[in-house]
């Protein structure tokens, strides 16, 4: 018995989102994560810059007394500084970088915010005092409440800039950092974006068209930020000082590299809560309206690619005529896109549970569209 001929327009959607989703997986994840391992931390390599990390903290003592120690132990002969930024901490943060700066030197310097101007993003403004202290023209940037996988993470997040040799070398390293695995369904739920989230910034950049990074793990020259005017263009925005720097720093000409190796991830705690990580997601996402155009239509593709394909799923269940061809189609896609993703997670060393790719798939859309509609309704937000 042949198959019966769809009739609805919605099934003529559904397939159409399917294929742009294919072409996004066959262009940009699949290859990406199939791409070569960087070069391994004790091989030779380009070793020589002196870097400065810099850190900016509020309120974050207990992070900080297991961030600092781990950055003081980076395995880099060329030698580091590592900038704390104390953003009008009420803790004992000061007296503790304090503390450091006093036992260790020069290596730990203090900048104390006591202050933000009125109309300034805080995160910005704390930011751009820690890069005009900062000795060295090569920044690596990192956040308190988070941790360096391993102790060749500067290191490798330092060869990013002269990458395979690359000529001119880079202006701006993007790398990715992963949430720790926690039981529960948000968890889940939050490895799966953040993975899903790299799997774009990532393999958009790998092709040529970077449009963003993460402040957690993010390198950039001073003659970068120069470039950029540092966040001059966004100072007033909450959000941005990663993301909006990208799009700055791209339309400045610099180059970009991506350094995705393991052992150059950085490592944060998930929110343990629906209500926090719902606060953090408006706050990350509130930023991509400032991108450009062409970033917009690339992303926004990809998402809206994947929502239509759920929204025409929906209305084809209440037609009866479309449930074979629907079965088909769903059937395939699913078990490419979860092959696909199965795939990053390897790359990236992400554990996912496969089982619960579709389950976690189908949320993540729908989760994109409730945040919109709530940007959309309410774009009130705020720093901690």
């Amino acid at each position: 018995m042949p198959l019966p001929i769809p009739t609805s327009p919605f099934f003529w959607l559904l397939l159409a989102s399917v294929v742009v989703q294919l072409f996004y997986a066959a262009y940009f994840f699949w290859p990406f994560a199939g791409r070569a391992p960087e070069a391994p931390a004790d091989a030779p390599g380009p070793d020589t810059e002196p870097v400065s990390i810099i850190v900016c903290a509020r309120n974050e003592l207990p992070n900080l007394r297991c961030l600092l120690p781990l950055l003081l132990k980076q395995d880099y002969p060329a030698g580091f500084e590592v900038i704390l930024i104390d953003d009008r901490s009420e803790d004992d943060t000061y007296l503790y970088a304090q503390q450091l700066a006093q036992y260790y030197h020069e290596k730990v310097r203090l900048v104390s915010v006591a202050r933000t101007p009125r109309g300034f993003a805080p995160k910005k403004y704390a930011l751009t005092l820690g890069v005009k202290t900062a000795r060295y023209p090569r920044m690596l940037f990192t956040d308190a409440d988070c941790i360096p996988a391993t102790d060749q993470w500067l290191r490798l997040m330092q060869r990013g800039f002269a990458q395979a040799g690359r000529k001119p070398a880079a202006d701006l390293v993007v790398g990715f950092s992963a949430y720790a695995e926690a039981p529960g369904f948000l968890n889940q739920l939050i490895r799966f974006e953040t993975l899903l989230t790299a799997a774009q910034y990532l393999s958009f950049a790998w092709r040529g068209w970077p449009y963003m990074g993460v402040g957690r793990n993010l390198a950039y020259t001073r003659a970068c930020f120069t470039a950029t005017k540092g966040y001059a263009s966004h100072i007033r925005q909450l959000s941005g000082d990663d993301d909006l720097l990208v799009q700055d720093a791209v339309r400045q000409g610099q180059q970009v590299a991506v350094v995705a190796d393991p052992a150059a991830h950085t490592l944060s705690e998930p929110a343990a809560t629906w209500a926090v990580w719902w606060h953090q997601k408006r706050r990350h996402l509130s930023a991509g309206r400032a991108y450009r155009l062409a970033d917009r239509l690339r992303v926004g593709t990809f998402l809206a690619a994947n929502m239509l394909f759920y929204l025409a799923v929906v209305v084809l269940v209440f037609s009866p005529n479309n449930w074979i061809p629907l079965a088909v189609v769903c059937t395939l896609r699913t078990l490419f896109v979860s092959a696909v993703y199965a795939r990053l997670s390897r790359r990236l060393q992400q554990s996912v549970i496969v089982g619960l790719l579709p389950v976690l798939d189908l949320v993540y859309f729908f989760q994109y569209l409730a945040l919109g509609i709530s940007l959309f309704l309410n774009r009130t937000l705020r720093w901690k």
